[in-house]
């Protein structure tokens, strides 16, 4: 199998099956909602959904998303941007994909859904004793549209430069989310750094298991619970209609900034958490 095919193959099974982890953390939602509310009944129908993409090889939504490509660095000239757009344009033909990407000026259809800076490529450096990969994000224009980045203070919010501050941003984003963007859904949340590369690290994270071992900085890993618990206190629920699943999950990295910038950014990603890796030899 030519890597153009693996490629292919990754965003076939990243676009049809959803992650373990999103599948059973759905499952575990589900058993906590009311029996026959409309809340339950969503995710009983999400299960449903994902059980057919996977098992008919077929998109779990229409919407195909952003494909976004975290490349190991160590396969810089054999995974390029040129193979990357080979594979998506297979995957395009062969219905892994629908056509998904419009021309911003003309509004014309890429049919093939390769343009420039589509896919989205990053390289990034990989893991010190573990074999190179790819890694595929695809994220969905509803959940893309919910995703927000503040900048503090924020008078409006009563916010402060502090984590005060920032976990009002995280909730506030949830709130004003309400249920569009398809909830239950995840957060990646990027504190510090600039406008562009707040945006990367804050999608970035939404490719983090949501089981993981507690690793990291202890004060983010008790924002992240904080978070999680007080977003599924607020009754949004599943789609907006109410219930106790209003988020999945919640996972924040820091980086560092300069003394005149605090960003918090917030990337919001719907249920259909569509990721996954393979490792390329």
């Amino acid at each position: 199998m030519t890597i153009v095919d693996k490629i292919a193959a990754l965003i076939r099974d990243t676009s049809s099956s959803l992650p373990e982890d999103v599948e059973k953390a759905i499952r575990s939602a589900k058993k906590k909602e009311k029996r026959g509310s409309s809340a339950e009944m969503i995710l009983a129908t999400i299960l449903e959904n994902c059980a057919l993409a996977r098992s008919a090889g077929t998109p779990l939504c229409q919407d195909t998303g952003t494909l976004t490509f975290f490349v190991d660095s160590r396969l810089r000239r054999k995974v390029t941007p040129a193979v990357l757009k080979k594979a998506v344009a297979l995957a395009t033909e062969k219905g892994y994909l629908r056509k998904n990407t419009i021309d911003a000026v003309t509004g014309l259809s890429c049919d093939d859904n390769c343009a420039e800076g589509a896919p989205v490529v990053h390289y990034v450096e990989g893991e010190t004793g573990s074999k190179p990969g790819v890694a595929l994000l695809m994220k969905g224009g509803g959940s893309e549209n919910m995703s927000r980045q503040y900048s503090l203070p924020d008078s409006a919010l009563g916010a402060g430069r502090d984590m005060a501050g920032v976990r009002k941003c995280i909730l506030d984003a949830v709130q004003k989310a309400q249920g569009y963007g398809c909830a239950p859904g995840i957060l990646g949340v990027c504190i510090g750094g600039d406008r562009a590369s707040g945006h990367e690290i804050a999608k970035e994270q939404l490719l983090r298991p949501l089981n993981e071992k507690k690793t990291g900085d202890r004060t983010l890993r008790r924002l992240e619970a904080r978070i999680l618990k007080e977003a599924n206190s607020l009754g949004i629920g599943p789609m907006g209609l109410g219930g106790e699943t209003t988020l999945l999950g919640v996972k924040i990295a820091s980086r560092t900034r300069v003394p005149a910038s605090f960003f918090v950014t917030v990337a919001y990603l719907c249920w259909a958490c569509r990721r996954r890796k393979i490792v390329i030899g």
